[in-house]
């Protein structure tokens, strides 16, 4: 069993994997600021409401707690966001990320998984794209988050501290044992938007349908948060077995166009989906799938959701109990 501090652990994703960590024996602690995260994700007693920026609490909690390693998910996350505040992505995302492995270092705390998005790579010269792909994000957001992969290159190099870097791509569905899912507020993934279309019959809008694509419209890996979870504890074991720094994609590597899901999610829920095709997002790329052979290979993950209408399912059964909570 390992100490493990998991950043932005009320979030979506931090959540899913806080407890999977919780039901693989290890101990536990989550700090989120609840900024985008819910106090319902995180089980009782592990919660710490802190800023990243907050280094005297953060010092307190690293006191307190003998961590083995840092899971770090806490950022902002928005693409059209970051393009219109882009000061505050990197003030949030690079800036937090900064004290907390000052933090770190402090405490003797030398491994950390942090998450890291395929928005790395812009858009990449062919698919799928693998690890090695060039690297040029097209929005802050992806900026924000290659700057902190570089400096964890930098800190491995120069300090010794190892890391894992996970670039997922789309992460979707919910884990039905949890009753936890997809709440941000404002919402910007698809397929929560989509079911929330046919929940209340207002259109969603499809953001261009003029890309290089089968149908026009922008083609994503989509991942399900459970598998994606399972990624970070493979890659916890990793670097507690005294794997090195190191980078992996995080996606199932079949890719889909944005009506493919929107058919999916009409399958799915045996209702249509109402939407509407407006002008490109700013930021978006055209196609984004993984090459997730190295993840598989050097992990050993595997990933049990691979039908794009069973992650659909999942998102749909969350998405009706939150409303009759």
């Amino acid at each position: 069993m390992a100490s493990i501090l998991v950043t932005g652990g009320a979030g979506y994703i931090g959540a899913h994997t806080a407890r999977l960590l919780l039901e693989e024996g290890h101990d536990v602690q989550v700090v989120d600021d609840l900024s985008k995260g819910y106090a319902h994700n995180v089980p009782k007693g592990r919660l710490h409401i802190i800023n990243l920026h907050d280094a005297a609490s953060l010092d307190a909690l690293f006191a307190r707690h003998r961590f083995d390693a840092v899971i770090h998910f806490a950022a902002l996350i928005a693409v059209g966001e970051s393009m219109r505040e882009a000061e505050r992505y990197f003030r949030n995302n690079v800036g937090g990320s900064l004290a907390l492995l000052e933090v770190m270092r402090r405490y003797g705390v030398r491994r950390i998984v942090f998450s890291s998005t395929a928005a790395v790579y812009g858009d990449p010269d062919s698919t799928p794209i693998p690890e090695d792909a060039p690297l040029r994000p097209k929005n802050p957001y992806g900026e924000s988050k290659l700057m902190v992969e570089k400096i964890l290159g930098w800190l491995d190099r120069t300090s010794g501290l190892r890391s894992v870097s996970l670039r997922y791509f789309n992460a979707c569905g919910a884990e039905p044992r949890y009753g936890i899912g997809e709440e941000h507020q404002p919402e910007t993934h698809l397929i929560p938007l989509i079911l929330r279309a046919i929940l209340t019959g207002e259109p969603i809008t499809v953001f261009g349908d003029d890309y290089p694509t089968p149908d026009g419209t922008c083609i994503r890996d989509y991942i399900h948060v459970s598998d994606l979870a399972a990624a970070h504890v493979r890659a916890l074991e990793y670097l507690m077995a005294g794997g090195a720094t190191d980078v992996f994609n995080a996606g199932t590597g079949r890719g889909y166009t944005v009506l493919e899901v929107i058919r999916a999610a009409e399958r799915a829920t045996g209702r249509p989906v109402p939407f509407r095709v407006g002008p490109r997002r700013e930021g978006d790329a055209a196609v984004l799938v993984a090459d997730s052979s190295k993840l598989r290979k050097t992990l050993g993950w595997q990933p049990q959701y691979e039908s794009l209408e069973a992650m659909v399912e999942s998102a749909w059964q969350f998405e009706n109990s939150r409303r009759t909570r």
